[in-house]
């Protein structure tokens, strides 16, 4: 089961489809490996960048099943839904099956603190005794949580015991949030999103590792070991030499299909296809991808 001591790389897969917009059930055996091979602690599916709002409840579950019984690391479902109902069905069947736990992001229209405490509130008590992950992604949500919000549910409900920090601007919440904690607030895991864009200084602040889709999840990796090693300038230089492609990737509005592209040159699923609505990347993107792709090889040689 997911815990508050959880650390290191919880990639955020993608949803692997077939030309037709199938699932391509074959390719999430070949993913799942892809990443685990790439010093990942953990997957993360059914996420924002995972394609989950254009799934069946059955096609969801499909695939869960799928990357269970191929991971050999706790995996994260997202089971965020507009109503209670669905994401409580959806988070037994995925926790029955072997997950670890489940995320859930506040839905938009939350704006007071009240509201958000009594949603998050609401969520432990619909989930029992299943350990869950608050997802904190203003940028997409456009629900702002406000850090005495966050240490508020950590105090009220157990069963969270993860946040995904997200907010952008948002080190500082980090700095606040370990403060509290070590004044004497109970103390959870943060991973951070973003796609790893701050990961050097969300590491520094008191992170505890990465859960992001990067197409290059051996980056955060080799950051993170280095980081914990004390090598805080090596982990800096690795960071650089991904830091274009990492631009280029979250990219509002492109970012998945170039992350699928990655993927796909890298062997990591069969087919860069984005199921409709969502379209495919032009080959003047492709040829700026090779380019990215052959600087940031070229430079990671150099320093390694």
């Amino acid at each position: 089961m997911l815990d508050e001591t959880a650390k290191g790389v919880f990639t955020i897969a993608c949803t692997p489809f077939l030309p037709d917009g199938a699932l391509d059930l074959p390719s999430v055996d070949r993913m799942v490996d892809f990443y685990l091979s790439k010093g990942c602690s953990g997957l993360t599916v059914l996420g924002v960048m995972g394609e989950a709002g254009k799934l069946s409840a059955e096609e969801s579950l499909t695939f869960v099943k799928r990357v269970l019984a191929r991971a050999d690391v706790p995996v994260v479902v997202g089971v965020s839904a507009p109503g209670f109902a669905a994401m409580q069905s959806l988070a037994a069947a995925v926790m029955d099956a072997g997950a670890a736990g489940v995320m859930v992001a506040p839905p938009s229209h939350l704006r007071s603190d009240a509201q958000i405490l009594n949603y998050f509130h609401n969520t432990a008590e619909i989930l029992g005794d299943t350990p869950f992950v608050l997802q904190d992604f203003p940028l997409v949500t456009q629900v702002h949580i406000p850090t005495s919000a966050i240490i508020q549910i950590i105090d009220d409900c157990p069963t969270c015991v993860m946040l995904k920090h997200e907010d952008w601007p948002g080190l500082a919440k980090i700095t606040t949030l370990r403060a509290a904690s070590t004044a004497g607030g109970r103390r959870i895991s943060i991973l951070c999103g973003n796609g790893g864009q701050f990961l050097p200084e969300e590491m520094m602040r008191g992170a505890d590792g990465a859960m992001t889709g990067f197409a290059y999840p051996e980056m955060m990796a080799d950051v993170i070991k280095a980081h914990d090693a004390g090598d805080h300038a090596y982990a800096k230089d690795i960071f650089d030499c991904y830091l274009p492609l990492i631009r280029f990737e979250t990219q509002p509005g492109l970012g998945l299909s170039v992350r699928k592209h990655i993927l796909a040159k890298r062997g990591a699923i069969a087919h860069e296809t984005l199921r409709k609505p969502g379209g495919a990347i032009d080959p003047a993107t492709a040829g700026e991808i090779a380019t990215l792709i052959t600087r940031q090889e070229t430079k990671l040689a150099a320093l390694i």
